[in-house]
């Protein structure tokens, strides 16, 4: 049999409420209307569901039952409207991103995003810090999550995370020779932090291999040419943490930061940037 969801909600609503006059005022309707409609739903049924006494109100156990298939129907019923309701919402956002943040997790934002908010187009940009960065001044992206050293003022902290030095598990140069190094092209942090620390320390280091992309310095890592900075969470099997070893120091945290653009923040481009913050505290992000 089908079910006029009107009806069950009065039914809920009227246990809720603990009489039908208590839930005649929170549907707007009389007294009388709601009498009829549980009356309807009762003969639909087959089954007494209330007993109705001029002091109280209760269940019985078809009642109870009954209820709970109720509320399970009234809330997929609403989720279902939520998901559909046409979005006042449209527009364009361009977001750039770092590729180490959300990692595998990014389609599942850009989905969900784009489920909600089907009237937005959405351009993304997933670079490097160098990259990002004056895009966002020059107002080419609207929102952005890079890299910034804690306590910076530019943006919205997001996570934190750690640099640390990384090699290949099977990295071992010869003692007294120059450390050969993989970085990221200036001005990238990673790079920028990884060479300060060494400033006034005796290590004779060169670099030796130079990439734009996380990939190409994964590669030049786990090949065992270099040693490099990497936030921790980017550690992957096949490498170490060298901090402390050849002279190398620890080294300082980063934040993973929102920043926006001026005149980036559009209704829409909010609406992304509260879901970036609520996906980011479910926990962080991995490549796959």
């Amino acid at each position: 049999m089908d079910f006029d969801p009107s009806l069950l909600r009065a039914f809920v609503v009227v246990k809720e409420a603990g009489g039908f006059t208590r839930a005649a005022q929170r549907l707007n309707l009389t007294q009388s209307a709601i009498s009829h409609q549980i009356r309807r739903l009762e003969e639909q049924v087959g089954r007494q569901l209330l007993f109705r006494t001029t002091r109280a109100l209760t269940l019985t156990e078809d009642g109870e039952d009954f209820l709970q298939y109720a509320e399970k129907i009234l809330d997929t019923l609403d989720t279902m409207s939520q998901r559909f309701r046409p979005s006042p919402i449209s527009g364009v956002v361009r977001f750039g991103v770092l590729e180490n943040f959300l990692g595998d997790r990014l389609p599942a934002l850009l989905r969900q995003y784009g489920r909600a908010f089907p009237s937005v187009r959405l351009d993304v940009s997933v670079g490097m810090n160098l990259d990002l960065m004056p895009m966002i001044k020059a107002g080419e992206l609207d929102l952005a999550v890079v890299m910034l050293a804690p306590g910076s003022k530019e943006g919205t902290p997001l996570r934190r995370t750690q640099f640390v030095w990384v090699a290949a598990e099977t990295f071992d140069p010869a003692p007294g020779e120059s450390l050969p190094f993989a970085f990221f092209p200036s001005p990238c942090i990673n790079r920028q932090v990884g060479l300060a620390s060494l400033e006034g320390r005796q290590i004779p280091w060169h670099v030796v291999f130079t990439s734009q992309s996380h990939q190409g310095i994964r590669a030049a890592i786990l090949a065992g040419l270099a040693v490099t900075v990497l936030a921790r969470d980017d550690v992957e099997p096949g490498m170490r943490i060298v901090d402390g070893h050849y002279g190398l120091p620890s080294l300082s945290k980063v934040d993973f930061s929102l920043v926006w653009s001026d005149g980036g923040r559009t209704q829409a481009a909010l609406e992304f940037g509260r879901l970036i913050e609520q996906m980011t505290r479910t926990g962080p992000g991995r490549r796959a």
